[in-house]
């Protein structure tokens, strides 16, 4: 392909309709591009439906999760401390709730909110689902609160949204109503969930609402964590976010028999649609943990009693810390090869996302578990965009298709050679190679490539222009001759992608491209048919005596040192250098650390440009519930002049 050139502004440009796939070494036709998303008004057309017609309102695939849960009936939906509970009895409950919020709002059962917001506060079981439900049955837009954040935030997050009512779990009541008091908003105290099943009325009407228009209806604002000031509301549609679910379910190929170990906060996208809305999607399991503890989640993963669970996914520190208590409890010969076995035999997909992976933890886990953990992208304006194939079955179509392709080239070179050479020599000649291709094209760092539905663009800007140095989906890449493996910024474009940041227009025009294709604020490379990120351009991407530094580079080489177990590298300002690459590191237990003994080290593993030239060492390295560094606080509290 040749580059694209946009001058000023990125335009509609497209390249050629045919091009040379990366991935296949074949001509392939190029996707079109989608048409920038419209941020027009929604207009609502509603209707009702009786339970008569209900399966034709699933079947097509349109719509959100709640209208897939009757033909799934009495399968088990969710486990909890309170018990098990199917996808009948969920759809119950959320009817019964939902008509209380019709009435508290609109005065009578079966109105429809028409995208007014509600606040709801949940533990991590049953009553999270049934209150988003709810909320959605109602036509009303989701927005999930968290319980460890501080009572100021929470009051932000509900007046920035302009929340019409709230919903308080049953052991969050208290914590809701003074908010509620304060700033006149009606609040519904939900029974514990044990008790749910009085949510459901004792002569639900045949009647339910129906709303035709699913798509482009705001659903959810989830709010980001805040770098640069207050928390963004970011909002998804019912489109957007059954992208997102389908996108997974097809990539990673959930199925209603899958079992799916829940301990994730629920106010971000990795813990609502990639562990709670996939399964339910497909009538799969949801074991929902109230909060994360290393020993209840190995009791869990090892368990022998129904429903055994057969996909995790986590954060990495979830993953650190599952390690550490393994190595504190479990290490005995033969618990190890039951665990490895276990792991083995049952659970069919481990996922790790939210943050990067550090080599070490990828490492320590593939040998506790057999299990190489499978690298995501995402973020929530986005979804999950890029994705490694799932082991052991590639699932993207092009990389079967050269998996036939380079089989097919094997054979007829091993038949030629067959004609020169001894039948011994061709037959181990055949095995090697053919073991080579069919390899999986998991590589440790990189995340793979996009999802079914996720357009990728990287581009250069060099001030007057931009370069598109490579752009594909899927199913292809299309690369600019010579600039593969250069840096530039991710822009992704998709279904998938947010609406608005809620009340926000003036960011949200300056998110976006002339062309609809979102700046996710992240440095990437294509190299070697996958992408990988480099972190983000703000404060990831180091400047130092005219060198462009990768701190996500520098802190997985900094974590082979084997007193260091956890860093985060940042660029400190310096007249000399621009910028200094700076270590904070915490340490093995009773180790210590100088700058010079780091730098010792790291002469012998590492480019000089990227030796850190500052060290910080901490007890412990604040991070989010999702496992992410605020690197901009850490810049600002340690280093305030930077």
């Amino acid at each position: 392909m040749s580059c694209f050139i946009l001058s000023g502004i990125v335009g509609a440009c497209r390249p050629r309709p045919w091009t040379h796939c990366h991935l296949l070494c074949l001509p392939v036709a190029y996707c079109a591009h989608s048409k920038p998303r419209s941020h027009r008004q929604l207009h609502v057309n509603t209707t009702y439906f009786t339970s008569s017609n209900i399966g034709a309102a699933w079947s097509s695939g349109h719509g959100p999760v709640f209208r897939r849960a009757l033909a799934y009936g009495d399968r088990l939906a969710i486990v909890d401390d309170s018990g098990r509970h199917s996808y009948k009895q969920l759809y119950g409950c959320s009817q019964g709730l939902a008509h209380q919020l019709s009435s508290a709002l609109l005065g009578f059962s079966h109105g429809d909110l028409q995208g007014k917001r509600i606040a709801f506060l949940c533990a991590n079981d049953v009553s999270y689902t049934v209150a988003q439900w709810a909320v959605w049955m109602c036509g009303g837009v989701a927005v999930p609160l968290y319980h460890k954040h501080p009572a100021s935030e929470l009051e932000y997050i509900i007046s920035d949204a302009q929340s019409s009512l709230l919903v308080a779990g049953h052991p969050y009541a208290g914590k809701l109503q003074p908010h509620a008091d304060k700033l006149g908003l009606p609040c519904i105290a939900l029974p514990s969930t044990a008790d749910l099943g009085s949510l459901k009325r004792a002569e639900t009407p045949e009647m339910e609402l129906n709303i035709t228009d699913w798509g482009q209806r705001p659903a959810m604002i989830i709010y980001t964590s805040g770098t640069t000031g207050r928390p963004k509301g970011v909002l998804h549609t019912h489109s957007s976010i059954q992208a997102m679910v389908q996108g997974m379910v097809s990539a990673w190929a959930w199925s209603k028999d899958d079992v799916i170990l829940h301990t994730l906060p629920l106010h971000h996208v990795h813990g609502i649609v990639n562990k709670l809305l996939c399964p339910l999607w497909v009538g799969a399991t949801c074991i929902m943990l109230p909060d994360f503890q290393p020993h209840k989640v190995w009791e869990r993963l090892l368990s022998s009693e129904a429903p055994r669970v057969n996909v995790f996914m986590a954060v990495p520190t979830v993953y650190s810390k599952l390690i550490l208590h393994y190595k504190q409890h479990l290490t005995q010969p033969n618990v190890r090869d039951y665990i490895r076995a276990v792991c083995q035999e049952r659970i069919r997909l481990m996922v790790s996302g939210s943050a990067a992976l550090p080599i070490p933890v990828l490492q320590s886990w593939e040998q506790i578990s057999g299990h190489t953990l499978l690298e995501r992208y995402g973020m929530t304006e986005v979804g999950m965009a890029l994705s490694n194939p799932l082991l052991g079955s590639l699932l993207y179509p092009t990389l079967n298709v050269y998996r036939l392709y380079c089989v097919c080239v094997c054979v007829c070179v091993c038949v030629c050679v067959c004609v020169c050479v001894c039948v011994c020599v061709c037959v181990i000649l055949c095995v090697c190679v053919c073991v080579c291709v069919c390899v999986c094209v998991f590589m440790t760092g990189a995340v793979g490539v996009p999802l079914p539905g996720v357009e990728v663009r990287i581009v250069l800007d060099n001030g007057s222009s931009i370069i598109v140095v490579a752009e594909g989906n899927h199913r292809n890449c299309q690369v600019c001759p010579g600039l593969e493996g250069k840096e530039g910024d991710l822009l992704v474009r998709g279904e998938t992608v947010f609406k608005e940041y809620w009340n926000k227009p003036q960011e949200t025009k300056e998110s976006f491209t002339a062309d609809g294709w979102f700046k996710t604020g992240d440095t990437a490379v294509y190299k070697d048919g996958v992408y990988w990120i480099m972190g983000r351009t703000s404060v990831d991407i180091i400047k130092s005596g005219g060198y462009k530094i990768s701190a996500l580079d520098v802190e997985r080489q900094l974590l082979a040192h084997p007193d260091i177990t956890d860093v985060a590298v940042i660029g400190v300002q310096d007249q000399t250098w621009g910028q200094k690459v700076t270590a904070v590191v915490e340490l093995e237990g009773g180790h210590s650390m100088t700058l010079d003994q780091l730098k010792a080290w790291a002469r012998e593993h590492m480019a000089p440009y990227t030796i850190p030239t500052c060290l910080l060492v901490l007890d412990q390295i604040p991070r989010n519930q999702m496992g992410k560094v605020n690197k901009k606080e850490l810049l600002q509290h340690f280093f305030p002049g930077s």
